[in-house]
């Protein structure tokens, strides 16, 4: 099984791609760029903002940055249908 496949069956894995992950992706990504608009003028600032666009867009459009860093699918729709996948 791969590295993807395993982290898509995980409880974590399953929770991230589901609404209330997407939900929580978007209230993250929310707040960093929110921290980064604050203190823009710093690099801590300008780091947050520029981390945002990963919780913002993976909430947004349904996808999984996680996954596909580990060689998995990147669509949401595609990882819950690994995750719910028997293990084998």
């Amino acid at each position: 099984m791969s590295l993807a496949t395993s982290y898509n069956r995980s409880r974590f894995g399953r929770w991230l791609v589901s609404p209330p992950g997407r939900g929580f992706r978007l209230i993250a990504g929310s707040g960093f760029a929110l921290g980064g608009v604050l203190y823009r003028g710093t690099p801590a600032g300008k780091a947050a903002l520029i981390w945002s666009a990963f919780p913002l867009s993976a909430g947004g459009l349904d996808l999984c940055w996680i996954s596909g860093a580990l060689g998995g699918p990147l669509r949401g729709a595609a990882c819950r249908a690994d995750g719910a996948s028997p293990a084998g």
